[in-house]
């Protein structure tokens, strides 16, 4: 009776971290803006293209937003070529998008933002089962099991990554299931044991979905690597060690059980990874599209990755809300958040010490260095390929998992601590497991207040900025290279829509907002000519607001406006009022 009564009380233990985690990540789901990102993900899952926005020319808001109406006769096949011809991602996440994306009604004849989330934020709350059962079969401990899925749960990174349509919550289902399979084989490299194919064929077969869902998906493949290649390491400094009444033989160590099976597997991963390499060469978006994490190292550029880094680190555990329009209460949280890893950072380093002479030390050495593998990846194409992979938070999913396995093993170690035992400024163990949870939990409700980890963009602002300050009829225009800057205009132009929906508003055709997509080549000063050739043809009086107008501003009659307006975030502008 009593075991039946620990059983159930388990699961439904487990079930209320899934009920907190899911909870969350679907608060305030469609409440933020969709970035250019997410704009990516609903046009191509669509199968639709940006391609078919006109350039050059002044449009109106139903144009720009065609990308966003859903096509009854586009297919899978259209997702995949367009998806290819002008984007640099592979298609896993975006035809699954596409099939779910057929079971919701649209949003003013748009496709629903909250609908494309929602996949998301499903992915990700099946990471918290899932973190339970990686830990489960690493340490076979219902204390750490339930402690990372509760970690999981409220980790503001991971409600960040859940709110977005985005892949991220998918890779990291695939990410948890290889290392599974790293730990099963880490176990049986330790034991000399052979692999079992079925493992194999699975790691490989998990190996090749991450890889189809996200390119970055080879950062986590080549962390492993690391661990194997710590653990060949061990054994070599080890090779004098004696086994099965035998002199140790390195050769035969290498090329015996499990190896080979493992060398299988890597080769099936690698072939699985060469299949997207003549897709991702030829596509000729590619660079322009990763131009924002390229750039020379100058001044303090050489030292912001490490902190860009760390602030990443930080958020997996504790983000309060710094990014909050009060100053008051940004300092605020700035200055709780550094009393709280003062006194924190000191606890998980004692007991993680502890943890690398427990009898758990293989799997945390082999979770140590898998992290670790990944950051000294991330900081090698950081400072010697010129990819800063440090400003893209995002991109930290290739080890996520293992960190939150990591902490579930500390806060463990840390519960355990006998009651009596004050572990830190007068704190027990418990408590402060306790302590650590609640910061979690009011940090992913900062995350879902859009408090902290804000959209990149704000055009929600930005339109409200414009109907604040313009009486005229507005020309929005920007420069065009990819399709990033047609989804910051299209933010801008959805937002203009649904207000209008909302407010039940008979506007008169002329005081909707026009835009214009200049596109720029080589040659800067082309943007410059359409503008001014635009503006030779419109009627006036019109208020022209240039939006991240990467090119020489040179407007015909038309006076610029010099007060100090909002700055918006993702939108830099300059309006001039033309007469």
């Amino acid at each position: 009776m009593a075991r039946i009564y620990s059983r159930w009380f388990h699961v439904l233990l487990l079930l209320a971290w899934l009920v907190i985690g899911i909870s969350l990540r679907l608060t305030n789901l469609s409440g933020k803006s969709p970035w250019t990102d997410e704009f990516s993900t609903l046009v191509f899952s669509l199968g639709n293209s940006f391609l078919g926005v006109p350039l050059d020319q002044v449009i109106t808001i139903d144009t720009l937003l065609q990308p966003l109406k859903p096509n009854p006769e586009a297919g899978v096949r259209d997702v995949l070529s367009h998806l290819f011809n002008e984007s640099n991602h592979p298609p896993i996440y975006f035809v699954l998008t596409h099939l779910w994306l057929q079971l919701f009604p649209t949003n003013a004849g748009l496709v629903s933002v909250w609908a494309a989330r929602l996949l998301a934020a499903i992915f990700g709350g099946l990471s918290i089962p899932a973190i339970f059962g990686l830990c489960w079969l690493a340490f076979r401990s219902r204390l750490i099991s339930h402690l990372a899925a509760a970690i999981m749960a409220v980790s503001p990174f991971g409600i960040f990554l859940a709110q977005e349509a985005r892949h991220y919550t998918l890779a990291i289902l695939w990410v948890i299931a290889t290392l599974a399979c790293l730990t099963i084989t880490i176990r049986h490299i330790h034991n000399r044991t052979q692999l079992p194919i079925h493992i194999a064929l699975c790691w490989l077969i998990v190996n090749a979905l991450g890889i189809a869902t996200h390119y970055f998906f080879a950062f986590t493949l080549c962390a492993e690597v690391f661990v194997l290649m710590f653990t060949i390491w061990k054994e070599w400094r080890n090779k004098n060690t004696v086994v099965d009444k035998g002199s140790f033989n390195f050769l035969n160590y290498l090329f015996g059980s499990p190896w080979k099976r493992i060398y299988a597997v890597a080769l099936g991963t690698f072939m699985a990874g060469l299949v997207w390499v003549p897709i991702f060469i030829n596509n000729s978006y590619g660079d322009d599209l990763t131009d924002w994490i390229q750039g020379e190292r100058v001044g303090f550029a050489w030292i912001s990755p490490i902190f860009q880094a760390i602030a990443a680190w930080i958020t997996m555990i504790s983000l309060l809300p710094v990014e909050a329009s009060q100053l008051s209460v940004v300092i605020a949280s700035g200055l709780v958040m550094i009393i709280f890893f003062i006194w924190l950072i000191p606890i998980l380093i004692r007991r993680y010490i502890l943890l690398l002479s427990s009898p758990n030390k293989l799997i945390i050495q082999a979770l140590s260095s898998f992290i670790l593998g990944a950051i000294i990846l991330f900081f090698i194409f950081t400072y010697f390929l010129g990819i800063d992979l440090t400003r893209g938070a995002r991109y930290n999913f290739v080890y996520f998992p293992a960190v939150m396995v990591l902490l579930g093993a500390i806060l463990a170690a840390i519960w355990d601590t006998k009651s009596a035992e004050k572990i830190r400024w007068g704190v027990t163990g418990k408590q402060a497991v306790a302590i650590i949870l609640l910061m979690g939990l009011i940090s992913s409700i900062t995350v879902v207040c859009n408090l902290g980890y804000q959209k990149y963009y704000r055009p929600d602002l930005f339109m409200k900025l414009i109907e604040k300050t313009s009486q005229n009829p507005v020309l929005i225009a920007t420069t065009q290279k990819t399709h990033v800057q047609i989804g910051e205009t299209i933010g801008v132009a959805r937002e203009f829509k649904l207000e209008y929906l909302n407010k039940n508003l008979n506007r008169n055709l002329n005081q909707n907002p026009k835009f214009l997509l200049a596109h720029q080549d080589k040659d800067r000063k082309v943007p410059t000519i359409t503008l001014q050739n635009t503006l030779k043809i419109l009627s006036r009086p019109v208020d022209l607001w240039l939006v991240n107008f990467h090119a020489p501003v040179e407007v015909n009659n038309c006076v610029a406006d010099n007060r100090a307006l909002q700055t918006i975030d993702g939108y830099d502008y300059k309006l001039f009022h033309c007469e």
